[in-house]
C-alpha cells in the first residue's frame, strides 16, 4: 500500500500525549510535518491506512518493539567522540582529582544517562583510565551508560567506529585504546569496553534503581526534548541521586533555572550539588 499518510490534529494530539506521558518527549504542534515525515516508512511498511490504526497498534503492543521503532525515528542519536570537549577537560582536571581525594572506598560512580552509541561513555572510560594509570587496578571505575534506544545501545556495545569517528581523539589514545577492525574501522579494546556497563533505561521512569549515590552524572543534549515540568522533575532526581559535592553535566544548548534549582552553577552546562 503506497501513498503519503497524513495526520489529523486529533491523531497528532493523541500520539504526542502518549509519547509525552510515557517517555517525556514533548512534541510541539509545529513538529507535526517533521513527525509525519519520520514515520511515513513505518506506516507504509506496516500497511497502516491511517495514523489512528498505527497509534492503536502502538499503544496495544506488548513486545515494546513498536515503541522502540518509534523512538529511534523521533529522537536524534547524534554524538561523537569529545563532543563539547571542555566538559571532558574539566572532568579530567577538576572533577577526578577532587573525587580521588574524597572517595574513601575507591568506588567511583559515574553515570552517562543518555549514552547513545557509546562515544561519550568510552571517552570518559579512557579519561579515567589515563588519570588513574596503574592505580586503576585498586579502584572500581566502571561507568554505567544508559539509553532508551536499544538500536543505539547495540552499536555502543560492539564498540566499532569508523576511522573518521575517532579523528577528534589524541593520537596516543588511538593507539592505546583501539584495535584495527578492518581497513575503515577500529574497535574499542576490551579493557575499556568492559569498563562500561550498558543498560536500557527511560529517564521518565518514576523510580530510579540506584542503591548508592553517584559522583558524576552526564545527561547532555537530552532535556531539549522535554518540557519544563519533565525537565524539573528529572533534575530534582539527579540532585537526590548525587553525593554532596557531585557534578551534573548537561548540554551546552541546555541550562537549569538558577532561581529554582538546588544545584550550584559552576560553569556553562556544569552544576554541582
Amino acid at each position: 500500500m503506497s501513498g503519503v499518510r497524513n495526520i489529523t490534529d486529533e491523531e497528532f494530539k493523541r500520539l504526542a500525549t502518549f509519547i509525552k506521558k510515557n517517555y517525556g518527549i514533548y512534541l510541539k504542534p509545529e513538529k507535526k510535518t517533521l513527525l509525519v515525515g519520520r514515520l511515513q516508512n513505518l506506516l507504509v511498511a506496516g500497511n497502516y491506512r491511517t495514523f489512528t490504526e498505527y497509534i492503536d497498534d502502538l499503544i496495544s503492543d506488548t513486545t515494546g518493539e513498536a515503541v522502540i521503532n518509534l523512538l529511534n525515528r523521533i529522537t536524534t542519536n547524534h554524538t561523537f567522540f569529545m563532543r563539547e570537549a571542555e566538559h571532558f577537560y574539566f572532568f579530567r582536571d577538576e572533577v577526578l582529582p577532587y573525587l580521588k581525594e574524597s572517595i574513601s572506598n575507591r568506588d567511583l560512580r559515574v553515570w552517562c544517562a543518555a549514552c547513545s552509541t557509546g562515544e561519550e561513555a568510552y571517552t570518559l572510560a579512557m579519561i579515567i583510565d589515563e588519570f588513574f594509570g596503574a592505580e586503576a587496578a585498586f579502584w572500581d571505575t566502571r561507568i554505567l551508560a544508559t539509553d532508551i534506544s536499544r538500536q543505539a545501545l547495540e552499536i555502543a556495545k560492539k564498540g566499532i567506529y569508523s576511522n573518521e569517528r575517532i579523528e577528534p581523539l589524541p593520537a596516543s589514545w588511538k593507539l592505546k585504546y583501539f584495535d584495527r577492525y578492518d581497513a575503515d574501522n577500529v574497535i574499542v579494546k576490551d579493557r575499556i569496553k568492559n569498563n562500561v556497563i550498558y543498560r536500557t533505561f527511560n529517564l521518565v521512569e518514576r523510580v530510579f534503581p540506584f542503591r548508592r549515590k553517584l559522583h558524576a552524572i552526564f545527561c547532555r543534549n537530552v532535556m531539549i526534548y522535554f518540557d519544563n515540568d519533565t525537565k524539573t522533575k528529572l533534575v530534582n532526581k539527579f540532585y537526590h541521586l548525587l553525593e554532596d559535592g557531585g557534578y551534573l553535566f548537561i548540554g551546552h544548548s541546555e541550562s537549569l533555572n538558577r532561581e529554582t534549582t538546588s544545584f550550584k552553577y559552576v560553569r556553562p552546562a556544569v552544576y554541582r550539588k
